[in-house]
C-alpha cells in the first residue's frame, strides 16, 4: 500500500484513503496505478463490517452463477444493514445491472458516489450505463469525472474519447 500501514482505525482508514485517492489521480505509471486501485477496493471492505461483507459475498457468489434473481435478497440485505456503506450500494446496483434494472442500478449507483465521490467503481459503472441507455452527454460527464479520479483506469480514456467524438462530432 505504497509504503502505508495497514490502517487499524476507521480514521486511519479514512487518511490512508485520502492519500490513496491523492496518488492514484496523480500518478502516470498503469501498473502502479492497478496495484493503488486494488489498494483501494481492499480499504473499501474495511467498512462494511464482518456480517454486510458476508452478504455481499454471498450475492456475488450468486452473481458469478449467473443467478441474479438469488443474488438480490442479499444485497437488499447488506444495504438494509449499512446505508452509509458505499460497496453495498455498488454492488447491488451490480446486480441490478444484471437484471437490467438500470434505473434501479444508477439509483444505487448515486448513492454510493454521495457516499464516496471518488469511488471510481461506481463512476465507472454510471458511465456505462449512462451511455447503454442513451444519455450520452452525462454518460460523458461521468466519464470526465472518472478520469479526474483512476486517469489509468483500462479502457476509461478509449470510452470518453470515443463518446466524445460521438456527441461533438469528429472536427475538421
Amino acid at each position: 500500500m505504497m509504503g502505508m500501514p495497514w490502517p487499524q482505525t476507521p480514521e486511519a482508514a479514512a487518511r490512508t484513503l485520502d492519500n490513496l485517492y491523492a496518488f492514484l489521480a496523480t500518478t502516470g505509471d498503469h501498473r502502479q496505478a492497478g496495484d493503488i486501485g486494488a489498494a483501494i477496493e481492499r480499504l473499501w471492505r474495511l467498512n462494511g463490517g464482518d456480517t454486510v461483507n458476508l452478504l455481499i459475498d454471498r450475492g456475488e457468489m450468486f452473481s458469478s452463477r449467473n443467478e441474479s434473481e438469488k443474488a438480490l435478497p442479499f444485497l437488499d440485505a447488506a444495504v438494509d444493514l449499512a446505508p452509509d456503506y458505499a460497496e453495498a450500494w455498488s454492488h447491488r446496483a451490480y446486480i441490478e445491472y444484471r437484471l437490467q434494472n438500470y434505473q434501479a442500478a444508477l439509483g444505487d449507483l448515486r448513492r454510493a458516489l454521495a457516499l464516496d465521490p471518488n469511488h471510481f467503481r461506481a463512476l465507472d459503472a454510471t458511465a456505462k450505463i449512462l451511455t447503454l441507455i442513451g444519455e450520452k452527454k452525462a454518460a460523458l460527464k461521468a466519464y470526465d469525472r472518472l478520469l479526474k479520479v483512476h486517469p489509468n483506469i483500462e479502457g476509461g480514456e478509449t470510452a470518453r474519447d470515443k463518446l466524445r467524438k460521438e456527441i461533438e462530432g469528429q472536427g475538421i
